[in-house]
């Protein structure tokens, strides 16, 4: 019997100012083992971060993507052993539910290998059929820098590679913000100059992140929902501001409450870590991760294998 072993990273979507467009892979993973049975049963087992709050049943997420897939190709689902080993935190910005998904779509496209063939269109269109936007899951899927779009033809993506002066910072506070809350917290319509702004700064945070990491403060400054969602995390975005005045590229990461920082170097995440539990009362687990540049993959382990 062999066995399906993906491992896909965290992600931080918006960057500042590509609300709903920009994301980045990061290099803190969830781990998945999916082992077909020989009959309909499906055991899921769950550890790591957030494991008390994840369904066991045909509810779960990762599960529920695997479902997604095979019905998209006209099969019948086998009985499935899943293993999950949560790495990604929950409920804080980092893509936790893309991760999840994205890990589905992969252990899916692992099973049927050999029958149905996925290219990375295929696999970005199932990925936001569920998630219900690419932002995430593209980093997710593909790794490294993403734009991601939809156009006529379903959700896209372009993958970019980060400059290598780019040094992450993710600061995690023990706290949770739902992701409908914030996002119900910025208007439908904003002041034509807030659209030129990010506009602006959008274009120039691709010029940052590939090739100028000197303008990454201004490359990161945003207009059009990180003011608006304020009020559910005054934590997260007096971290956010304090960090700026001092000259750090910081942003919300995702729908938060988790605050990304972007350095110009590895040194300069020491000086954004020491701020940070220096300004706030809140405490902030500091993360060091890379870039990650690979993105979801996909190994197929024979029984008795390492």
């Amino acid at each position: 019997m062999t066995s399906i072993v993906v491992r896909v990273p965290a992600t931080s979507a918006n960057l500042g100012p590509g609300f709903d467009t920009l994301g980045l892979a990061l290099s803190v993973y969830d781990e998945l083992v999916v082992t077909p049975v020989p009959d309909d049963r499906l055991e899921i087992e769950v550890s790591g971060t957030g494991a008390a709050e994840i369904a066991r049943d045909e509810s779960n997420l990762v599960y529920r993507s695997i479902v997604h897939v095979y019905a998209d190709a006209g099969r019948e689902v086998p009985g499935l052993r899943i293993a999950a080993r949560n790495g990604v935190p929950h409920g804080r910005g980092l893509g936790s539910s893309g991760a999840a998904v994205a890990a589905g779509i992969l252990a899916a496209q692992g099973l049927l290998e050999g029958d149905v063939f996925f290219d990375d269109d295929a696999l970005l269109r199932l990925a936001t059929e569920l998630e219900g936007h690419p932002d995430n899951v593209a980093p997710a899927l593909f790794g490294g820098l993403t734009i991601a779009w939809t156009g006529e033809d379903g959700p896209r993506h372009k993958k970019l590679q980060v400059h290598r002066g780019v040094a992450p910072l993710v600061l995690v506070p023990e706290h949770t913000v739902s992701t409908t809350l914030a996002r119900s917290l910025q208007p439908m319509q904003v002041p034509r100059e807030d659209a030129v702004f990010n506009v602006s700064r959008s274009a120039l945070l691709i010029a940052a992140l590939t090739q100028s990491p000197e303008l990454l403060l201004d490359a990161t400054a945003d207009r059009l929902h990180q003011d608006y969602r304020a009020q559910a995390m005054p934590e997260t975005y007096a971290l956010v501001q304090a960090l700026r005045q001092a000259g750090f590229a910081a942003v919300v990461s995702g729908a938060g409450p988790s605050v990304l920082v972007l350095c110009d170097g590895p040194g300069r995440r020491l000086e954004a870590a020491d701020l940070a539990a220096a300004v706030t009362d809140t405490p902030w687990d500091a993360i060091m991760p890379a870039v990650d540049v690979r993105g979801g993959t996909v190994k197929v382990r024979a029984e008795g294998s390492a």
